[in-house]
């Protein structure tokens, strides 16, 4: 569907979070609706990094989310930091998670996504699947959580704390059902997550760019968190994990068991 006529308006509070700093590496959790850099326009200056650099000068981002996705994001307080960290990001060493509510009842518990991607040129910044000139690109995901008609009736799955639906669906409840799905991505294109999970059948809820009408009404924003993001230090290359609470209003009080490393 076409997008609305953008208008930047970023989240003021909480300003700044920051979940982690050392000499060398800073942790932070970035809001749904704030640009990862700054854009080229004079308005679209603000940004995570920009903000980062009132208090720590020497910061550069390593990574990125997208817009309207909140969570973690690694950045570097030191030249060699930055290059050690972008090593492992480019050689797929890092772990990382994500949570997206998305439409509809995913048939399969767990499963993958491996679809090749390339920018869609005529509709940027939109992407799409393209098996000749795509950049390979594959996502894992596990299901969480299935809300039919707005119900809750969940057992344990293998996420330990993590609800599973066990009641078969009809095809009518099927569409108005919506997943909570745990997404774990091994490439890192852009806006990955978000055409893995249309192409599955399943766009996830408030996404302007790709979601249907319906999806799109079901959530103010973008229903796509980057949770969990797991590395080696650059300096210790001791391996650390950081999380950052799921911030969709009905899943306040879940919390994910931690990232596996293995």
């Amino acid at each position: 569907m076409a997008n609305p006529a953008f208008v930047y308006n970023p989240p003021q509070q909480p300003y700044l979070t920051i979940l982690y700093q050392d000499d060398d590496i800073l942790v932070a959790n970035k809001p749904s609706g704030l640009l990862s850099v700054p854009g080229k326009a004079e308005e679209h200056r603000d940004s995570l990094i920009s903000r980062v650099n009132t208090v720590f000068p020497t910061a550069t981002v390593v990574h990125r989310l997208d817009m309207a996705t909140s969570g973690i994001m690694v950045m570097a307080l030191n030249k060699e930091s930055h290059r050690r960290i972008s090593k492992q990001f480019e050689l797929r060493q890092t772990k990382k998670r994500y949570f997206a509510r998305v439409f509809g009842k995913v048939k399969s518990n767990q499963g993958e996504v491996n679809l090749p991607l390339i920018c869609d040129w005529p509709n940027r910044p939109k992407q799409m699947v393209d098996y000749e000139r795509g950049k390979k690109a594959l996502t894992h995901y596990e299901v969480v959580d299935v809300t039919p008609n707005e119900s809750h009736e969940t057992v344990n799955s293998k996420m330990g704390e993590s609800p599973v639906t066990s009641q078969a669906l009809s095809p009518i409840e099927d569409e108005k059902s919506e997943t909570l799905i745990a997404l774990y991505p091994v490439t890192g294109r852009s806006h990955q997550l978000r055409v893995h999970m249309l192409e599955l059948g399943h766009p996830i809820l408030g996404d302007r760019l790709y979601a249907h009408e319906e999806a799109l009404g079901m959530a103010e924003r973008l229903q796509l968190h980057a949770e969990s993001l797991s590395f080696a230090h650059p300096v210790s290359e001791n391996w650390l994990t950081f999380q950052t609470p799921i911030p969709f209003t009905a899943y306040a009080h879940y919390s994910p068991a931690p990232l596996s490393i293995v």
